[in-house]
């Protein structure tokens, strides 16, 4: 008989985090690190939802409009799979003194308000190590928690701006442009990272840590480049569009259809002759103007004047993959209802059917990566409050007399 294998482990079981994040980059981070095996119980109040659960995206085509409760909104089912969830008034001396048991018995603690809210409320670093001396301490903020600006509050468009990517971002005679959940979703991701290096470190020395993150920061650590461009040579990059420093052609392309757009990249001559064959256009490939890399730059209004009179006639899909199979970098420019139907994607299950009880049926966006042996099921957003049994009489040993006074008294909600 053969016997089947077992499944490893995930790299974080046994490893139970406290989420008191909201809104996106934050728990969004948090979500990776369930997604790795880690417990994550996410802590709320019905007096400060997390923003997302009052942000409403309804992917449903209803006859009438659909009425939502707090556990119906599609952006937070999609930021906290995987996780559990309680609610506690932390306004409330009980409130906080639960809290602090939770923490005492777990390995992280993650959070996201402005700086100095967490001390004020005796929750800070040195206050949580008196309850639990290796934990780990993860704060997010905008600009981090000192320095002159570290009270000022930020978004994603704010942080990519203060932290130098807007200006980079956006074609050469238009201002610096913005980005909003992919700043967030980069930030989180940077965030996970700190944390299981500050648990490896801690495998290691048995000591915990404080992380001070400024999500304007994590911004500036992904423009190494830029920064180093200035230091060398003095010049202050600025915006480029689509184009590349040496690459030429290098941009995005209009296609057939309504806003249905081709990205191209030629690296080297071979490729440009492929692309040339491909467009019936040969002589381009020894035209004086583009028979070398450095002639294509230089006259690369010219070139892709020619190449985007080509495309304007071409079936988006069906050009990308010729250019593919032909050696020459193409890609089509997706939209959503592109990403959803692509059979690539859906061939590597980056889509996932979970069920709500109250959102039905619906898609989310699964693992961005896949481990061998190892794949976590993908488990839905926890209902505000959801898993109060299981945390204060299982994880923390209440009666559940005890449990009912809490709720009776509002500390548990």
């Amino acid at each position: 008989m053969t016997r089947r294998p077992r499944r490893r482990a995930l790299p974080l079981e046994g490893v139970r985090v406290v989420d008191m994040t909201w809104v996106w980059a934050g728990p969004c981070a948090c979500m990776f690190l369930a997604m790795l095996g880690g417990e994550v119980i996410k802590v709320e109040s019905r007096d400060r939802l997390d923003f997302f659960r009052r942000y409403v995206i309804w992917s449903l085509a209803d006859a009438a409009p659909t009425e939502l409760s707090t556990d119906g909104s599609m952006m937070f089912l999609s930021a906290n799979l995987n996780k559990l969830g309680v609610t506690l008034t932390l306004g409330r001396p009980e409130g906080k003194d639960l809290l602090k048991q939770l923490i005492a018995v777990s390995d992280v603690v993650v959070e996201n308000m402005r700086p100095g809210a967490m001390p004020r409320m005796g929750l800070g670093y040195e206050d949580l190590r008196r309850v639990n001396p290796a934990i780990i301490m993860l704060s997010s903020s905008a600009r981090g928690g000192s320095g002159p600006e570290s009270r000022y509050a930020g978004y994603a468009a704010v942080n990519h701006a203060i932290g130098g990517a807007a200006h980079i971002t956006g074609y050469p005679d238009g201002p610096p442009g913005y980005a909003l959940g992919d700043v967030d979703l980069m930030n989180a991701t940077t965030s996970a990272f700190a944390i299981v290096a500050a648990l490896r470190y801690r495998d290691l020395t048995g000591e915990g840590q404080f992380i001070d993150y400024s999500q304007s920061e994590g911004v500036t650590s992904l423009i190494g480049e830029v920064l180093l461009e200035y230091q060398m040579t003095g010049r202050i990059p600025g915006r480029k569009g689509n184009s590349d420093e040496l690459m030429a052609p290098h941009s995005v392309y209009p296609c057939w259809g309504v806003d249905r757009w081709l990205a191209i990249a030629v690296e080297t001559d071979d490729e440009f002759a492929a692309l040339c064959g491909l467009m019936e256009m040969p002589e381009l490939a020894t035209d004086p103007r583009f028979a070398t890399a450095a002639a294509r730059k230089r006259n690369e209004a010219a070139l892709d004047e020619t190449i985007a009179g080509w495309t304007r006639q071409q079936d988006r899909d069906y050009v990308a993959n010729r250019l593919c199979t032909a050696g020459v970098a193409a890609a089509p420019s997706r939209d959503a209802q592109d990403l959803f139907r692509d059979p690539h994607l859906r061939a590597r299950d980056v889509f996932v059917e979970v069920e709500h009880p109250e959102g039905g049926s619906h898609d989310v966006v699964g693992l961005p990566w896949k481990m061998s042996d190892c794949e976590p099921a993908i488990r839905r957003a926890p209902r505000l409050g959801e898993h109060n049994d299981y945390v204060f009489r299982d994880v923390l040993g209440l009666e559940p007399a005890e449990i009912e006074r809490l709720r009776r008294e509002g500390v548990i909600e």
